[in-house]
């Protein structure tokens, strides 16, 4: 199980927003509906299976366009129009997205085209719509930006080092109990400075203890 690493999209902002649980919203307009999905997803490998599902499920639809984000200075993105007018579908279903400041999200939108055609503005407000009403489906929840760290320390310290993690707070990732042991740790930003206070406290104490910040990760 990796680790998840952070953008930090304001200094000092310890937290970000996203969805909890898949959501659905539906527009209808002059025969044409726009069946709108928001998902929360953690990387491209689950937006493409997403997107796969859901062509396969709709595969009769007209049109599958959409928007994600993944990291929370907004620069991982994309908008696809998917046929529609260039900036008619992706960039309004990407605009709610960004309006409700929200990241590790996708939101499809799907159109059974009706028979009439709505025009480059009637599009934009139905492609709005639709993601409009799927995000506001969804629990938008609160989450803390996160960083790893491999704690590395000899068998006899793992005391310390459990009450060590239950102090801070932190989530055990992974642990290798050897004769040297590693404890993978997820940490809120705000308490790393804590962590490397303790850490090299205990090291001053001439305790064998490393701290290593994980560098290798998945955004969430």
């Amino acid at each position: 199980m990796g680790c998840r690493i952070y953008m930090i999209f304001e200094i000092g902002m310890d937290h970000y927003f996203t969805i909890e649980n898949p959501s659905e919203g539906l527009y209808r307009e002059k025969g044409s509906r726009f069946l709108g999905f928001a998902q929360p997803v953690n990387n491209e490998n689950e937006i493409r299976a997403e997107l796969g599902r859901l062509k396969k499920k709709y595969h009769d639809a007209r049109h599958h366009c959409y928007a994600w984000v993944l990291d929370t200075e907004g620069k991982v993105y994309r908008a696809y129009d998917d046929g529609e007018p260039g900036h008619s579908a992706g960039d309004p279903i990407l605009g709610q997205i960004r309006s409700k400041r929200l990241t590790n999200v996708l939101v499809v939108v799907v159109r059974y085209f009706g028979g009439t055609k709505l025009g480059v503005s009637g599009l934009i407000h139905a492609y709005k719509t639709a993601a409009e009403l799927s995000l506001s489906n969804a629990v938008i929840v609160r989450k803390e930006i996160t960083a790893c760290f491999d704690i590395h320390y000899p068998y006899e310290l793992t005391n310390e080092v459990m009450r060590l993690v239950h102090d801070l707070e932190m989530k055990i990732v992974e642990q290798h109990f050897q004769e040297k042991c590693t404890t993978r740790v997820e940490i809120g930003i705000n308490k790393i400075g804590k962590l490397e206070e303790k850490g090299q406290l205990m090291v001053d104490m001439g305790k064998k203890i490393e701290l290593v910040k994980h560098a290798e990760g998945q955004l969430p």
